[in-house]
């Protein structure tokens, strides 16, 4: 069961950049940190490819070219690094397609792709409201819902459950269709559902999971299909399986399965005795399958109310997207008045963080100088803050007679090959190198007059075990308190004055922004690195450096108890670019 405290559902505000307009129906993936949403409409159907950066906040219209799609919605829409797939959808009412496009997002280019028919069939007819996943280098297309009628004008709806199998090339291009010959009961014909494929770390076997949909009803079924053996079956679960439900999403998230809003039978239906429920209603209610038990857990239920608008309100034909492990969500309509004229789309984006952040696998000393350090580690996707706590084992040795001042600070490891440097290769857009300064003085009760000496000694096999051991009077450890929004992991700290918790006050972050670093997490987590490094006087120091993420200053000041050190830019190295026409591969 997940802590109620995860769910702190945050609403997107203060955007830049031209924000698309409402609709439901769309697609979106994720690159990185951006929202790539194609398709979908309200009033009519939309053509415009938009981009949303996580981490900037920022809306954009990249500059396509090629074969430029025409729009579509209820499509398929994958990512394989930076290709983007559609296949399918409706062009206009009554009219759909079985076309594929290819975009190269690194040049914003587009092509139309021709894939090989199936050797023992018919390639996929045209169709709207299917599944199109990915994994490894095939795409695998199941159900939709097709036209029976020739005329657009006469819709004659006809449900699928056939199932394709889409070869991809390498970098770019694809092989073919193929229909692949399945064991067990095939899944009913639908249309509007999910489908997400996981494979367990002990199993090595991939399998897509099907779930919802509509078939003239709405459905609440869970069907498997292992990829290896082709077998599909219907597993048994645990827990409240969610309301039978279509045009919602779902989200792979580490080993769980969210499921989010949807179009839901109306209160008091009974769903038995009307299976072909013509009052419906949108929800937002939120759960998650486990897959590796088979157990669901409701996080938001149908019937809880949102009286103080803390969480997205019921929507159906959104869109999700994982980036780390928080969810995005954005647009959808929500509501239903008879008339399809009278569709009432959201304007909103929410995201919600699922897990607690990772902390970075490691931390890596570059520079040292008698009063400062300069120190860098991994950068943490949706993490806003840091807390770096370096402890040593060593037993304290005064360095002068003065009881009062601080001990040498020894055991520095560090990398040769990168003093004064203080950027990091970027795999974003825009690039920005930040120099900031925070000046505080000490908390009452400090006593502590000198500033500490801090000795380096270089060694080549430093880059992948750097540390840095501290030895601070009558105390063993440090803590540097590095807040920090959009200013990437890699600081100058300046030790200045220590104060009775040791915090390291003065603190000179020197960054260059990388493109995977967006907003806050909830949560804090801590994870210990332990590594060896020769002092000055050939010692072993034995060092623990724990790095905490955190989402807000209030996290901090409750873990640390103190008050969180305040960071200004004086200084841009480089203005802060717009998303540029390529994304790097």
């Amino acid at each position: 069961m997940a802590a109620p405290s995860l769910l702190n559902w945050r609403r997107g505000s203060s955007f830049t950049g031209p924000v698309p307009r409402a609709r439901h129906g769309h697609r979106a993936v994720a690159i990185r940190e951006l929202m790539i949403i194609f398709g979908g409409g309200n009033e009519g159907i939309a053509d415009e490819l938009h981009v949303y950066n996580t981490v900037t906040n920022q809306w954009f219209l990249p500059a396509v070219r090629g074969d430029i799609p025409p729009g579509c919605a209820a499509h398929g829409f994958v990512c394989d690094g930076t290709r983007i797939l559609v296949f399918g959808g409706m062009v206009e009412y009554g009219r759909y397609s079985n076309e594929l496009y290819e975009l190269q997002a690194s040049r914003w280019l587009w092509k139309k792709v021709k894939p090989h028919p199936p050797s023992s069939g018919l390639p996929p007819c045209p169709r709207l409201g299917h599944s199109f996943s990915l994994y490894g280098n095939k795409c695998y297309l199941f159900g939709g819902l097709a036209n029976e009628s020739e005329d657009s004008n006469n819709n004659v709806p006809r449900y699928l459950n056939d199932f394709y199998e889409l070869e991809l090339q390498h970098g770019s291009g694809v092989v073919g269709w193929s229909i692949p010959v399945t064991k067990g009961i095939v899944p009913s014909p639908r249309e509007s559902h999910t489908a997400v494929i996981y494979c367990k770390r002990d199993s090595g076997s991939p399998k897509m999971y099907v779930f919802g949909g509509m078939c003239g009803a709405r459905l609440d079924d869970l069907w498997q299909l292992d990829l290896e053996t082709m077998a599909w079956s219907k597993p048994e679960t645990k827990g409240t399986v969610p309301l039978p439900r279509s045009l919602h999403t779902a989200s792979i998230i580490g080993n769980k399965m969210y499921i989010f809003g949807g179009w839901v039978p109306h209160k008091g239906e009974n769903i038995e005795t009307s299976p072909h429920d013509c009052e419906w209603r949108c929800t937002s209610s939120f759960s998650y399958l486990n897959l590796d038990t088979a157990e669901w857990t409701t996080l938001v239920s149908d019937s809880q109310e949102d009286k103080k608008n803390s969480r997205p309100r019921p929507r159906a034909g959104h869109c999700a997207v994982a980036i780390g492990t928080r969810l995005y969500f954005w647009s959808g309509r929500d509501g239903y008045k008879k008339a399809l004229n009278s569709q009432v789309c959201c304007k909103d984006l929410w995201y919600l963080d699922t897990e607690k952040p990772p902390a970075p696998s490691q931390v890596q000393l570059i520079k040292a100088t008698t009063n400062s350090f300069h120190v860098k580690w991994d950068e943490v996707p949706t993490v806003e803050g840091y807390l770096l706590q370096l402890n040593t084992d060593l037993p304290y040795q005064a360095a002068s007679s003065d009881s009062s001042a601080p001990p040498n600070m020894q055991g520095v490891r560090m990398d040769p090959h990168r003093q004064g440097s203080n950027s990091i290769v970027p795999n974003s857009i825009s690039d920005t190198m930040n120099s900031a300064k925070s000046e505080h003085t000490a908390m009452k009760g400090a006593s502590v007059k000198n500033k500490p000496d801090l000795k380096a000694s270089t060694d080549s096999n430093a880059i992948l075990h750097s540390s840095l051991a501290t030895n601070a009077s009558n105390h063993n450890s440090c803590v540097v308190d590095m807040l920090r929004k959009n200013e990437g992991p890699h600081t100058s700290a300046n030790i200045g004055v220590l104060s009775s918790c040791l915090d390291l006050r003065t603190v000179i972050p020197e960054t260059s922004v990388s493109s995977t670093v967006s907003s806050a997490q909830t949560m804090v987590t801590q994870q210990t690195i332990k590594t060896e490094s020769s002092s000055t006087n050939g010692a072993v120091v034995k060092d623990e450096t724990s790095l905490t993420t955190f989402s807000t200053k209030s996290e901090v000041d409750e873990t640390c108890a103190l008050p969180a050190t305040k960071i200004s830019r004086v200084e841009s190295h480089a203005a802060a670019m717009p998303f540029s026409t390529e994304i790097n591969n």
